[in-house]
């Protein structure tokens, strides 16, 4: 196990009007660091009066700086509605695209990928990940060619399952991927033993799900006092300290939480400014929470 004292975490002091942006290891293309999940919050049926609130949180979204948006189709309606919503934002540029293949029949994987650049309105996606690694080598053989006609930019695999970290390793070593997506936060921190520093090494990008636990973080802790030293590091409320010590981590490119909460949405991009924690910090932090 790599010690967190001796990781070569990134600089703590960007430029107060500078968002924290981390580059895809294989390309060096900047992405924010704080992207947006589509998971439950987005999954609200044909209801217009749903779909416009989503329309608020994810017009916020690009106007506090996000890219990433996140979805599946195992997420019921989430991508019908992430495609209205965007249909109807003023401009899509800043939108970095990411959604899934998510079908045991290998055979369905293209169709489900025309799907959703149909439901999406978009003629190709930056990042189509195997979910849940579910027939990942029949699926891997569809997206590398689908990389190669130009339908997407990246391939990544993902898993919210301690249990599959064995077999995603695997996968990191011996695969041509760009990304892995998997579940790490202030309390489950199984992924520092493995597979954070073998995406440093393997040169793949990290896209952290579940970083609230769905809400537990906030049920466990909300009520409690944030620390005063969280201004070392530029936190003004416990989504800010959740997301600075995910994103604080070298191997990290974007944490993607999920809210169907203009205000939510507004705290959560605040994790974008100002200082992050380093490794000193970061182990501060997680005896802070431990202890309440």
């Amino acid at each position: 196990m790599a010690g967190l004292s001796v990781w070569p975490f990134l600089p703590i002091r960007p430029a107060a009007a500078e968002l924290i942006a981390r580059p895809v290891p294989k390309t060096g293309e900047l992405i924010p660091a704080v992207g947006m999940g589509t998971w439950v919050t987005f999954n609200v049926g044909p209801s217009e009066q749903l779909r416009k609130q989503r329309l608020d949180v994810l017009r916020t979204f690009f106007r506090l700086g996000g890219g990433m948006v996140d979805s599946s189709p195992m997420y019921g309606s989430a991508q019908d509605v992430v495609g209205w919503c965007l249909q109807r934002l003023e401009s899509k540029k800043k939108l970095i695209s990411a959604t899934k293949v998510w079908t045991p029949y290998d055979s369905d994987g293209p169709g489900q990928m025309a799907e959703a650049r149909r439901l999406w309105g978009l003629d190709a996606f930056d990042v189509m990940q195997i979910h849940n690694l579910v027939d990942w080598q029949a699926h891997l053989q569809t997206l590398l060619a689908a990389k190669k006609a130009g339908r997407i930019r990246y391939i990544g695999i993902t898993t919210s399952h301690g249990s599959r970290h064995d077999e995603m390793e695997r996968i990191m070593r011996n695969q041509p991927i760009d990304f892995v997506q998997f579940t790490y936060n202030i309390l489950d921190r199984e992924a520092e033993d493995r597979l954070l520093p073998l995406a440093l090494d393997r040169k793949l990008g990290v896209i952290v799900n579940r970083p609230f636990r769905h809400k537990d973080l906030f049920h466990r802790f909300g009520a409690k006092p944030l620390p005063g030293w969280a201004v070392e590091f530029d936190c003004a409320n416990w989504a800010q300290f959740f997301l600075k010590f995910i994103i604080s981590h070298p191997a990290v490119t974007c944490a993607i939480p999920a809210t169907s909460r203009v205000d939510h949405m507004t705290e959560n991009m605040g994790a974008l400014h100002g200082r992050l924690p380093d490794a000193a910090l970061r182990q501060r932090m997680i005896r802070y929470v431990e202890g309440l």
